[in-house]
């Protein structure tokens, strides 16, 4: 009896240990991790937010996320627009896609051009005051993710599950209608099908919101814990932010908000100006999207 409680402790203790050790390696993981991502940019906080963020829990909080098509998250053009909002006392996160080509005022440079290629003149800061201007919605952090890291990050995470609501071709491959399981390859060509979806870009950005909800899911999950190192290294080498460690980790208490996401678009008019294609966006859609992200953000 005196053996089995010997052995039983040893095992305890082994269990104590390596629980520790792997708290202590996620530790210095993600910090390193936090420290290889961030990017600085001027400005402390949204001038849309006259007191400044104090990042606390509890507090509603606004992302830009750009997916880039470049080599690396530095440069290019930005495929993907969305602006992520949070509210951690509801629980809820709303999702607005803005498309690629809309036809916007350019925050520091003279006239207008396509939104997308505000990050490609002024990186992530000039993306950052282009959306504001547009959205009049404040703009508390911003992450850039290269398509490649896209791929990557599918991947690190065991692929994802979608809900495709329309059957095609892309890149090779036949998305059939109904729930499809994906992994980072396949979640690439499905977020960049555009041509031959009758929505257009609208369809693309449902698509790309689809996948970034499945990461995130699939990422939350118990069984993500045995992919961290991949995770990781994925999101350090791939990922940009203004984000800070200590402002990351005042974002655990965020989590549960992404059991409830709305998804949002904005919709417009094509036309072409000078033989080059633009989205026009009615003044009014874009004014009641305004009005509900500044709500959610509890700024009305």
């Amino acid at each position: 009896m005196k053996k089995a409680l010997i052995i039983l402790g040893i095992a305890a203790s082994v269990l104590i240990l390596a629980a520790g050790g792997f708290a202590l390696y996620l530790y210095f993981s993600v910090t390193s991790t936090a420290d290889e991502m961030h990017s600085p940019i001027e400005r402390e906080f949204s001038e849309l937010r006259p007191e400044g963020v104090n990042v606390e829990e509890e507090e509603p909080l606004s992302f830009l996320l750009l997916g880039v098509d470049a080599e690396d998250e530095t440069s290019g053009r930005t495929d993907t627009i969305i602006v992520m909002t949070v509210n951690p006392e509801d629980e809820s996160m709303k999702m607005l896609s803005i498309p690629r080509d809309t036809l916007v005022d350019i925050v520091g440079r003279d006239g207008e051009d396509k939104i997308n290629h505000a990050y490609a003149f002024g990186g992530a800061e000039m993306a950052i005051n282009t959306v504001e201007n547009f959205l009049d919605v404040p703009i508390d952090y911003v992450a850039t993710i290269n398509m490649d890291g896209f791929e990557e990050m599918v991947d690190a995470v065991g692929g994802v599950t979608v809900s495709n609501e329309m059957a095609f071709e892309q890149g090779g491959t036949q998305f059939s209608e109904g729930d499809l399981e994906l992994d980072g390859e396949d979640a690439l060509s499905f977020v960049r099908m555009r041509d031959d979806d009758p929505r257009g870009d609208a369809g693309r950005n449902d698509r790309q919101r689809e996948v970034i909800e499945g990461v995130l899911a699939e990422g939350a999950q118990l069984s993500s814990v045995t992919r961290v190192g991949s995770i990781l290294d994925s999101v350090g080498s791939n990922v940009e932010t203004n984000a800070e460690w200590d402002d990351i980790t005042d974002m655990i208490g965020y989590e549960s908000s992404r059991h409830d996401i709305e998804q949002m678009t904005l919709s417009g008019e094509g036309t072409r100006i000078d033989g080059i294609y633009y989205e026009l966006i009615d003044d009014g859609e874009v004014a009641e999207a305004s009005q509900e992200l500044r709500e959610h953000l509890e700024l009305e």
